[in-house]
């Protein structure tokens, strides 16, 4: 009952054996992959894919650092997208202050987010959020305006009642301090998380899953990036999205079979794809 909420299975570094991939995802126990739009392109590509597999899904959207392909005609295209019945949410969408340090660009990435937003609510799609903080830092400029933002949306979600109020979207690949993610939790935002957690420098990221709920989270690769342990150093792939659920487990204090059936079953609430 695995799921890996976010695996970029698009990359070319996925052409000459995606079919394999596939296949040894289903047979670690995976049953659903959902692949992110960083733009019109990879949306497009998601949405194929998720056409060719039937454990494939797709979000569509606009990553905050390819904001360069966004204008009224791309943004039209994604949104015929979003018709799709195997694309699920809007995403991967959100804040960047690592790789975009100009302050009016990083003001069009919240601006652009907030119509992403809108129109997320328009669909009644939940949003997969990116979000990274210049110099990687736990906590900074970056989580403040996404909280901003985020709660102002879940706000008025909830001032006309719509259904996305009660899940809203993922933060994915968590990077932010615990208090950050609580917040983002009293939202109803799940959040993700990656292989980063299996690593050995990682005691402070393992400590916030620990006291994050299993009802609150999720697992994704990241895939072909942020590999787990004992398979780092190789290209990342949706079968290792066991390795952590296995860590998560060891966390816990409970069983793989434990994490993969609450994280599936959340999955399963957020994306609405059953199973």
């Amino acid at each position: 009952m695995l799921t890996d909420t976010h695996c970029h299975l698009d990359y070319d570094k996925f052409d000459p054996d995606r079919e394999a991939v596939i296949s040894r995802a289903e047979e670690a126990g995976l049953i659903r992959i959902l692949v992110p739009g960083l733009e019109q392109t990879s949306s497009r590509a998601a949405v194929q894919l998720a056409e060719e597999y039937h454990m494939v899904y797709a979000a569509v959207g606009f990553h905050p650092t390819d904001l360069e392909h966004f204008s009224d005609d791309t943004f039209r295209e994604l949104k015929e997208l979003t018709k799709h019945p195997k694309a699920v949410a809007v995403g991967e969408v959100g804040l960047d202050y690592y790789w975009v340090k100009d302050t009016q660009e990083q003001a069009r990435q919240r601006e652009i987010l907030r119509q992403q937003l809108v129109f997320a609510r328009s669909v009644n799609k939940p949003v997969v959020i990116h979000m990274r903080e210049e110099n990687d830092a736990w906590f900074g400029q970056a989580s403040v305006d996404l909280l901003d933002i985020l709660s102002e949306w879940h706000q008025a979600l909830r001032a006309e009642n719509h259904p996305l109020a009660e899940q809203p979207g993922v933060l994915h690949s968590y990077n932010g301090n615990l208090e950050t993610a609580q917040k983002a939790i009293a939202l109803n935002f799940y959040i993700g998380v990656t292989g980063p957690v299996t690593y050995k420098n990682a005691e402070e990221k393992r400590s916030i899953v620990k006291q994050i709920p299993l009802t609150s989270l999720l697992i994704e690769t990241d895939a072909p990036f942020l590999t787990p342990v004992p398979q780092r150093g190789k290209r990342n792939e949706p079968a290792f999205v066991a390795y952590i659920a296995d860590k998560i487990a060891e966390i816990h204090m409970t069983t793989r079979e434990q994490v993969a059936e609450v994280t599936a079953a959340n999955a399963a609430r957020l994306f609405g794809w059953g199973g």
